[in-house]
């Protein structure tokens, strides 16, 4: 490769970040590589380079590109955040709380590095430190809605509450506008319920989930076309073909369902195992098999795959997942949209098992309208007609899989589990290919950190609390209550 000329380096930047944005990675890592090799000393393109490894699930390299990047620009804060959030992945707890108390000290008066320690410390069931990360939060911020509602998050509220009171009287301020005002409805929606003022509960619920549905509205119809391109590409398949090759060396246990339908609870139960290794939503399935799956806007029929791409997924999952987790044989991966490809990964990873959790569609409904989400993310979640529609092409795929598949999908049903934890908990441990072991029954003594919005319920023993709530909202749920029982 010839020598770069430096005058070049700004628009070969320029293209290098052109084709990052819209996915020719590649093209873009050699143009950032380029960069690098001509003019070492510029951080920029090793902290894209990590930002491309980051997307590919490789995270030692994502590590490695932004440690180079750090070191050349050692106060820039995209460049420790980044760092932050990878530390939180690979589980590195201590290393992230390091850098969030660099980044709080260079930036005395940033809110948002004490809010992330607090959201972190949350996760990694350490609500003492994170109570404490939120005061530090709040002096510079007294009014603002986020801060309000991810504190909410492991705080149990009652009538009389101070934290009540504050947020109360955040709401008369009239200029916590906005995107705050919104976090402040979903947290005082949470307050309400939380207190047993349920008649309150949708004074606040309504308002906030009209906001994120008017930000990010569901376009009509998306996911029914998806769903339906997904059962003809795979209908018909033959399920029992081995594949030549096909790894043989990890044994995932896929664990899926709709959110808040208790998939982090079966998760917690098979990762309290010791032989298995929790990994949370690895966000690894999709990533390495939509490529593959792909052909422009439509789903390649599962017949058309030769088996050499079929192989090639399930070695590009087990590269990613041991980029992502250190394990032996069996991991739990809960990324929700498993469900979309059980039958390429059924081939390519022979050793797979999958767990679908299933709830009563009331409560699993209810609980995802008063949760707030990524922004962007589960745009179907902030109304009630939406709801109903994407659960309905969930049954379908789930209806699909289950005749498809039918001697290897075991099904959790929440209600039971809950009511019966021993021999439902020793019954998901069988299916998942693992002999018993009574530390399952004591899943929430795991000190594991868990990316969940049910970071506390998953610290406490099960209980049966989540039962029925939705009947105590049955005038305020009524157009999905009536939808549903049009399903």
């Amino acid at each position: 490769m010839l020598p770069l000329n430096p005058a070049k380096i700004p628009a070969l930047y320029q293209k290098a970040r052109a084709d990052h944005a819209a996915g020719r990675l590649d093209a873009a890592r050699k143009a950032y590589t380029q960069i690098t090799l001509a003019k070492p000393a510029l951080p920029e393109p090793h902290y894209q380079l990590g930002q491309i490894a980051l997307r590919e699930n490789k995270l030692p390299t994502a590590l490695a590109c932004f440690e180079r990047a750090r070191k050349l620009k050692p106060k820039e804060p995209s460049i420790l955040d980044a760092l932050a959030s990878l530390h939180i992945s690979m589980g590195n707890i201590d290393a992230a709380n390091a850098l969030y108390d660099e980044l709080a000290r260079l930036f005395p008066k940033a809110v948002k590095p004490l809010a992330e320690k607090a959201r972190m410390l949350q996760n990694a069931g350490r609500f003492e430190a994170a109570e404490r990360a939120f005061d530090k939060a709040f002096k510079l911020a007294p009014h603002d809605g986020e801060l309000f509602r991810l504190l909410g998050v492991s705080k149990k509220v009652k009538k009389g509450d101070p934290f009540l009171a504050r947020m109360e009287a955040a709401a008369k301020d009239p200029k916590v506008t906005g995107r705050s005002r919104m976090h402040l409805n979903f947290a005082l929606a949470k307050a309400m319920e939380d207190s047993g003022q349920y008649e309150r509960t949708f004074t606040y619920l309504r308002p906030a989930n009209d906001a994120m549905a008017e930000a990010y509205p569901m376009k009509k119809g998306e996911r029914k076309a998806e769903v339906d391109g997904l059962i003809a590409a795979f209908e018909g398949a033959d399920y029992s073909r081995t594949i030549p090759g096909a790894n043989s060396e990890i044994a995932p246990i896929f664990v899926t369902g709709l959110p808040r339908s208790g998939t982090t609870l079966v998760e917690q139960i098979l990762a309290s195992h010791p032989l298995v290794s929790g990994g949370g939503e690895m966000s690894i399935v999709r990533a390495t098999t939509l490529d593959v799956l792909r052909r422009g806007n439509e789903f390649r029929p599962l017949s058309d795959l030769t088996d050499k791409e079929i192989k090639s997924v399930g070695d590009r999952y087990a590269a990613a997942l041991r980029d992502k987790l250190d394990f032996d044989t069996h991991a739990t991966d809960k990324s929700l949209q498993t469900h979309t490809v059980f039958g390429l990964l059924r081939l390519a990873l022979p050793r797979a098992r999958f767990i679908v959790v299933e709830r009563d569609p009331r409560d699993t409904l209810y609980s995802i309208y008063k949760q707030i989400f990524e922004e962007g993310t589960h745009r179907y979640a902030y109304s009630m007609t939406d709801l109903v529609d994407y659960y309905r092409q969930h049954q379908r795929l789930i209806a699909f899989w289950k005749q498809a598949l039918p001697d290897h999908i075991h099904t959790v049903h929440y209600e039971d589990l809950v009511s019966d934890p021993e021999p439902q908990s020793r019954a998901l441990v069988a299916a998942a290919g693992l002999d018993w072991d009574d530390a399952c029954l004591s899943f929430y003594e795991n000190k594991r950190t868990v990316q969940t919005l049910s970071v506390h319920q998953v610290r406490q023993p099960v209980y049966k609390g989540s039962v029925g709530v939705w009947k105590r909202y049955e005038a305020d749920l009524a157009d999905m209550l009536n939808a549903l029982k049009d399903s």
